[in-house]
């Protein structure tokens, strides 16, 4: 959960984010929430080149049923447990500059397993610090990563994803502690579980 700050995405008075169905209760929209955005990631993803722009278009595929704002960056300042992420005027060049160095690194391809996931958990520890969008951020960087995991010749297994561990593990990594979540990818790798 975000820290509670009403602002401009929010209906008035409340930390209850703005939304298609103009559900006003955060429990019920929450539930729509979490039920279209499921949908929409078993349908196929937008197409695009492993960038930032093809990024957003994820969160906007995700997201198109609930919110206006879907697939574009945010405009206000968040924090998690009072840890501030990227300020809003700094996401697109954060972004566009953390993709870059992707693409020279060869959208992760060609690694071993190992090296692989450490790379892996570099990228989007650096990706969740951005927290490019108000709300989504982690649903829409599995549906990268999968993609990004299957391009570099290392799909993944989300069957035993445990998510208080890629949790507890995102939290280790804000904190600059990228190991446990190398841990978890490289656990959830199809290559290392045949």
């Amino acid at each position: 959960m975000y820290d509670a700050v009403a602002d401009g995405y929010c209906y008035p008075g409340t930390t209850v984010l703005k939304n298609k169905l103009d559900l006003t209760d955060g429990d019920e929209l929450d539930a729509f929430e979490a039920e279209a955005s499921d949908v929409r990631a078993d349908q196929e993803l937008p197409a695009g080149d492993l960038d930032f722009t093809h990024f957003k278009a994820i969160h906007g595929h995700l997201f198109q049923d609930v919110y206006e704002w879907a697939g574009k960056i945010r405009t206000v300042r968040i924090s998690k447990g009072g840890n501030p992420f990227c300020f809003p005027e700094n996401i697109e060049g954060q972004a566009n500059k953390l993709f870059a160095q992707l693409k020279k690194d060869k959208f992760l391809s060609g690694l071993e397993p190992e090296l692989f996931a450490q790379r892996a958990a570099h990228f989007l520890s650096e990706l969740n610090v951005i927290h490019a969008f108000r709300e989504g951020n982690g649903r829409t960087q599995l549906s990268f990563f999968l993609l990004l995991a299957d391009h570099a010749g290392h799909p993944l297994d989300l069957q035993d994803l445990d998510p208080n561990a890629v949790l507890n593990a995102m939290i280790a990594a804000f904190d600059g502690d990228e190991g446990p979540l190398a841990a978890v990818i490289h656990g959830l790798l199809k290559d290392e579980a045949d």
